[in-house]
């Protein structure tokens, strides 16, 4: 795989925050641009920033793999991961999350036929007290996450789907 001048012009950059000996530092970043670009980061893209930084493919897919954040096959336009660690299992995150599978009709880690939405339960996201949490496309925060704000966000989504269509 080869990476666009502009890709690369955007690794450099990252690469530049970061002493020569030490530019693998840079390899959440890289991937980050990646996954921006392209929507997940494939094994191809992986071996491609490896080569790059100046490392092993393993230690990019371990990367890659460790993080919820990258996906490693396409998603749909809204990732939802719903938090399912221990306190906001205890505070109904796997009720949560099997909500919104039932409400779209997929499986954990599954994507809607539409290709709109992909769910996945998630490691601690951060905001125990908040919970039941949700993380939207790796970026939006969503605190209590009852079924009505649950059904609510996917009625948003759903219109802010079929609007840009």
């Amino acid at each position: 795989m080869k990476f666009s001048e502009q890709t690369q012009a955007r690794f450099a950059k990252e690469v530049a925050k970061y002493p020569p000996e030490q530019k693998q530092s840079a390899v959440m970043a890289c991937l980050s641009i990646v996954q921006h670009e392209q929507g997940h980061v494939s094994a191809e893209a992986e071996n491609a920033v490896a080569a790059y930084l100046g490392m092993a493919p393993i230690a990019v897919h371990e990367v890659t793999t460790f993080y919820n954040m990258y996906n490693q096959q396409p998603v749909g336009r809204f990732k939802l991961n719903v938090c399912t660690n221990l306190p906001c299992q205890l505070r109904d995150g796997e009720t949560a999350l099997q909500h919104v599978c039932k409400k779209l009709g997929v499986e954990p880690y599954g994507s809607t036929a539409d290709g709109v939405f992909t769910v996945q339960p998630s490691e601690c996201l951060g905001a125990c007290a908040d919970a039941p949490v949700m993380l939207v496309n790796d970026r939006e925060m969503l605190s209590y996450m009852d079924d009505e704000r649950l059904d609510q966000l996917i009625d948003v989504l759903k219109a802010n789907a079929a609007e840009s269509n």
